[in-house]
């Protein structure tokens, strides 16, 4: 393959041109299994290119498990590098999926597995484009409630949620403790977006019970109920997702 725009052969299909400093990919497609990544390269709506990242699995549970996972990430990561792409879209396995997406600095979002993954980024990227808020998590809390439920756990969930690309702003309620009491410690949930594309944080800590609002850049219920579910699966990846 060549760049677009200066006509430099590319080692790879999709490459970042080096050459005149150009991307010729613009999305990077990550379908993971628990021993190989499928990667697929899109400029607009063509596929550039794709690629398979392989590894061998480790029966261990200990650190020999954790460093192949790492360096499993690590090799989808630096395939990923390569194409300086504006967003990733990912699905599949959530542990090499969370790890690459940790080693990785752009816009990244997970996807619903599906036989034809392209088609499903296709139809995604097809509508409007939400804005991407660049403040920091800790800069997106406020309002006139500063305490959080759930000690280390519940400040864990409000950072994943404030981390959120499309979040704008966190803003804690009032603690009801009159709620039913649970043994599981503390759980997060985000709520359905109202016609604001607006949604809500339940976190629930034993018989205590808070609604946090978030403020998000969806226009609509429907761009919002799309943030909902990323904001969901990420709690989820964390262990904090409500059963």
């Amino acid at each position: 393959m060549h760049c677009g725009r200066c006509g430099t052969t590319l080692e790879k299909p999709g490459d970042y041109c080096l050459t005149c400093n150009t991307a010729n990919c613009d999305a990077v497609i990550a379908v993971f299994e628990l021993s190989r990544a499928m990667l697929t390269f899109l400029d607009e709506e063509d596929v550039v290119g794709t690629t398979t990242v392989t590894t061998i699995p480790e029966d261990d549970d200990g650190e020999t498990k954790v460093v192949q996972l790492r360096n499993f990430a690590g090799l989808v990561a630096d395939e990923i590098r390569r194409k300086r792409p504006e967003t990733v879209y990912a699905a599949g396995e959530r542990e090499p999926l969370r790890e690459t997406r940790a080693q990785l600095h752009y816009e990244f979002y997970r996807i619903a597995d599906t036989d034809d993954p392209v088609s499903t980024v296709l139809s995604q990227r097809g509508e409007r484009a939400l804005e991407v808020v660049d403040t920091p998590p800790a800069e997106k809390l406020g309002g006139s409630h500063t305490t959080v439920i759930g000690g280390r756990q519940g400040r864990r969930a409000i950072g994943v949620v404030a981390g959120h690309p499309h979040v704008k702003k966190v803003i804690p309620g009032p603690i009801d403790a009159g709620g039913k009491g649970s043994q599981k410690g503390l759980r997060a949930k985000v709520t359905r977006a109202d016609d604001n594309g607006n949604v809500r944080l339940l976190l629930r800590d034993g018989s205590s019970v808070q609604e946090n609002r978030l403020v998000t850049t969806a226009m609509n219920r429907e761009t919002g109920e799309r943030v909902r579910d990323d904001l969901n699966e990420a709690l989820r990846e964390d262990g904090l997702q409500e059963e």
